[in-house]
């Protein structure tokens, strides 16, 4: 497993880490993948510690804390080995928000239970509005001070958009952004939100980076997913773009190469220099194994990043009604 530094922090991790939304599971009626079992998620992220994952990406929104509580158990005794990343300010699915003093402190103050720990590498606020994205906002000087308190090592912020994240970067001095970016969600280089990580050595952490699985090649549009598989709610539509996408892709890269889909597109994400780390869903371990092989083939080259975005620039992935603001509030 490749390692990279997450911006200028000073903190390193694996290029490769682990997203854990899915963990969350459907606990307390909590929307993702659909239902889990903490045996067998465990077991995964203790065999990702083991293959070298050392970036963990949560939230108390997850499974309404659930995820964390999983992780905690899995890798407590593992805590200064890796680097965990928390968020703060979604409180429900439906994108209600607090980014207020007393919610911040006493969801910190929550999550580090559940994590079994006494800090968290990053605090992240979770898809905050643009007019929070400025250096003297309340809550981005709280997460500073919470730093300076040693309750977290540092802090960043999950935006909803590329756009959203130029103003993280420029206006709030923001040291790490997550945002989207995948193969069929190129707007981050577009707007050259990757360009300008480089060149402030932001710290950047690629979610989404299979669409939802969808860039695995392994989902039909017709999938029976579970009722609290939020995979149910695109249209069919949608889902049919996504899961033809992956095959335009493939296409592209040289035959003769042995590797998955699911391989390409996360090597598509670590061709770009300014990317920290990608944070795919993993619930199982054969996610695990087939992923992180991705970092041993290395990212793809000038020329295959070339086409896969000329590829891009001449297809719509999103049909109309699904263009983006739901799209950027899921992990």
């Amino acid at each position: 497993m490749r390692s990279r530094p997450l911006g200028r922090t000073g903190i390193t991790v694996s290029e490769i880490g682990f997203g854990t939304w899915g963990l969350g599971g459907n606990v307390g009626g909590s929307i993702a993948y659909g239902p889990t079992e903490d045996a067998e998620s465990i077991q995964a992220l203790r065999h990702a510690f083991d293959k070298g994952v050392t970036f963990y990406d949560t939230a108390d929104l997850y499974g309404f804390g659930h995820s964390e509580r999983v992780l905690g158990e899995a890798l407590a005794n593992r805590r200064h080995q890796i680097v965990i990343s928390t968020k703060v300010g979604l409180v429900d699915a439906r994108g209600t928000q607090d980014f207020g003093q007393t919610h911040i402190r006493h969801a910190l103050e929550s999550s580090l239970k559940r994590l079994q720990t006494d800090y968290v590498d990053v605090l992240m606020l979770h898809n905050p509005p643009p007019d929070l994205l400025r250096a003297d906002s309340e809550p981005i000087a709280l997460v500073a001070d919470l730093c300076r308190q040693g309750l977290c090592r540092t802090w960043g912020v999950s935006v909803r958009s590329p756009d959203d994240g130029l103003a993280a970067v420029r206006q709030a001095g923001c040291p790490i952004i997550q945002v989207n970016f995948n193969l069929v969600d190129q707007r981050a280089r577009q707007n050259a939100l990757l360009d300008l990580c480089g060149e402030q050595k932001v710290g950047c952490v690629i979610r989404t980076p299979l669409c939802f699985g969808f860039l695995t090649g392994q989902y039909a549009a017709q999938a029976d997913f579970d009722p609290a598989d939020h995979r149910r709610r695109w249209s069919v539509e949608q889902r049919q773009q996504w899961a033809d996408a992956s095959h335009a892709f493939r296409a592209a890269i040289a035959p003769g190469q042995a590797q998955t889909e699911a391989q390409i597109a996360l090597r598509f994400c670590l061709a770009y220099a300014s990317v920290s780390t990608v944070i795919p869903g993993m619930l199982t371990v054969a996610h695990i194994t087939e992923n992180l092989a991705a970092s041993d083939l290395g990212p793809l080259s000038a020329t295959e990043r070339c086409r896969m975005e000329q590829i891009y620039e001449n297809h719509t992935f999103f049909v109309t009604e699904n263009r983006p603001a739901q799209h950027d509030v899921r992990e």
